[in-house]
């Protein structure tokens, strides 16, 4: 090829989706924006929310110094799961709407460009080992904690997809085998206790217990309207009950991060998605457990940090996908 090109990396999420034109290159995303992915409206929505926003990138005059239409070779995915990348087909997210959905062939027939399909999570680690927190890291393990919990493996620049792309699960291991119900029909996933709607879920049913809590106030006594964030204010403000909720947070996280560790021998864990914006409240006293947990020259040879990225990582992380499958290894 010759002048600048660009893939569109698009990074689905169940609370938003953001799509942005990253060079082959490599290089700082233009053009990025990012929508609600308001999944209450129907899968039908959200694909139709895809091709609008990419066509609006696409189109948009803004971004003429930088490309063309015609300068972008294709679009990268990054949906969750489960799905078959080979097929370009998303077998069921129950948060999208989809189901058997060939979410791969209908963009590329939309859109006019070839295209390629991955999960989000395996996405966004791509992403951070390519342009982010895990750059020159040859074992990398990416986890994001947001919605929900998920997780990508990237060694020697691949993804690690398993046998049949189920690999890297990380929010459905199980922690506590007689514990709480997870979305997947499962008891006591690691997602059930950490995902954002966990943490929510679980600093509500100690209020009703009887905890003292800043965040009853901050929503004026309507306990449907605490949410993670909410929990994460309420540190802040110096609230001894939500600190309480970080640390068991934390401890769970510890947990299922140094059973990863232990098996898998990571040079790095980047953890990325809504939750780490509890930053060193989150971090430090997981990097703690993990300490306690895990073999020693499995922790000492492992760093543990938030993204560099942050709702970059999927973005770039798909167009990746796409660099990899269509043009060659970054």
């Amino acid at each position: 090829m010759e002048g600048n090109h660009y893939i569109l990396g698009v990074d689905i999420g169940g609370t938003s989706i953001s799509v942005g034109a990253v060079p082959t290159g490599g290089g700082p995303v233009i053009g990025m924006r990012s929508m609600p992915t308001d999944a209450h409206e129907g899968g039908e929505f959200v694909f139709n929310r895809i091709v609008n926003m990419v066509r609006d990138i696409l189109t948009d005059e803004a971004h003429r110094e930088h490309f063309r239409q015609e300068d972008v070779i294709g679009i990268g995915l990054g949906s969750p799961g489960p799905l078959d990348r080979r097929m370009g087909v998303v077998f069921e997210t129950i948060n999208l709407g989809w189901s058997n959905f060939p979410l791969r062939d209908e963009i590329a027939e939309k859109l006019g460009l070839e295209a390629e399909l991955d999960n989000d999570a395996n996405a966004a680690t791509l992403g951070e080992w390519w342009q982010g927190a895990a750059r020159g890291f040859d074992h990398v393990l990416g986890v994001t904690i947001g919605t929900g919990i998920g997780g990508g493996i990237v060694l020697a620049g691949e993804v690690y997809h398993g046998a049949s792309d189920v690999a890297a699960e990380f929010g459905h291991m199980t922690i506590d085998s007689a514990g709480r119900k997870c979305g997947c029909g499962n008891h006591g996933c690691l997602e059930a206790y950490a995902s954002g709607p966990a943490i929510a879920a679980r600093a509500v049913e100690g209020i009703e217990a009887g905890a003292t809590s800043l965040m009853l106030g901050m929503v004026h006594g309507d306990l449907k309207l605490i949410t993670a964030e909410k929990v994460f204010e309420a540190i802040i403000a110096g609230d001894r009950y939500a600190n309480e909720v970080m640390l068991e947070t934390a401890r769970l996280l510890g947990v299922g991060l140094a059973n990863l560790i232990n098996i898998l021998n990571p040079g790095i864990v980047v953890l990325s998605g809504g939750v780490t914006r509890a930053g060193d409240h989150l971090l430090v006293p997981l990097r703690k457990e993990i300490e306690q947990r895990a073999f020693v020259r499995a922790s000492e040879s492992c760093r543990v940090c938030i993204g560099e990225l942050g709702d970059m990582a999927g973005v770039i992380g798909a167009a990746a996908i796409f660099h990899i499958a269509r043009l060659g290894p970054l």
